[in-house]
């Protein structure tokens, strides 16, 4: 579905939504000039009627086969509009296969970062789900989760990609 059209840096931008039911709640995906920007959960950003655009339609699709265990990766564009830190975070987490999981103090080495820096940008995650911060873990436990549910979204996610066997 379209939404009005917003104006960024003095030039049009049209917003695109749609969104679709799923196991861990209804969720949401916003399109912006061919890439997906934004997800979240609930339906008061948009109604679950359907994409009418290619890419959130493909998107969709994605997310129904990633919920149906057929998906292993998605290939919709993503652009979170992050820069610096958050965005090699996010690059990194893009990097964990299915059914992995990193600990933010793994990815503090790697991106010779603090953890709490690490965290901050996962929590800040504009596209949880296909960039996927639920693959993140303290090195104590699950560690946090901002999408909706919370740490019980984080196991589902983490039971439905096969990392199961991690949480125990």
């Amino acid at each position: 579905m379209t939404a009005p059209v917003r104006m960024d840096d003095g030039m049009k931008t049209v917003q695109q939504r749609a969104g679709l039911a799923t196991p861990v709640g209804p969720v949401w995906v916003e399109a912006v000039d061919g890439a997906i920007t934004c997800a979240g959960w609930g339906t008061d950003r948009d109604s679950l009627d359907g994409p009418d655009a290619p890419l959130l339609a493909q998107t969709i699709a994605e997310l129904r086969a990633y919920f149906d265990g057929r998906l292993t990766r998605f290939t919709v564009p993503l652009n979170p509009g992050v820069t610096g830190l958050s965005a090699r975070v996010l690059d990194a987490m893009l990097a964990i296969p299915l059914g992995e999981t990193r600990t933010y103090g793994d990815l503090a080495r790697d991106l010779n970062a603090p953890a709490q820096a690490i965290g901050q940008a996962c929590g800040g995650n504009p596209i949880p789900i296909l960039i996927p911060c639920h693959r993140i873990l303290s090195s104590t436990g699950l560690g946090g989760y901002s999408g909706a549910g919370g740490v019980e979204t984080k196991v589902a996610l983490l039971k439905l990609e096969g990392a199961a066997s991690l949480l125990i």
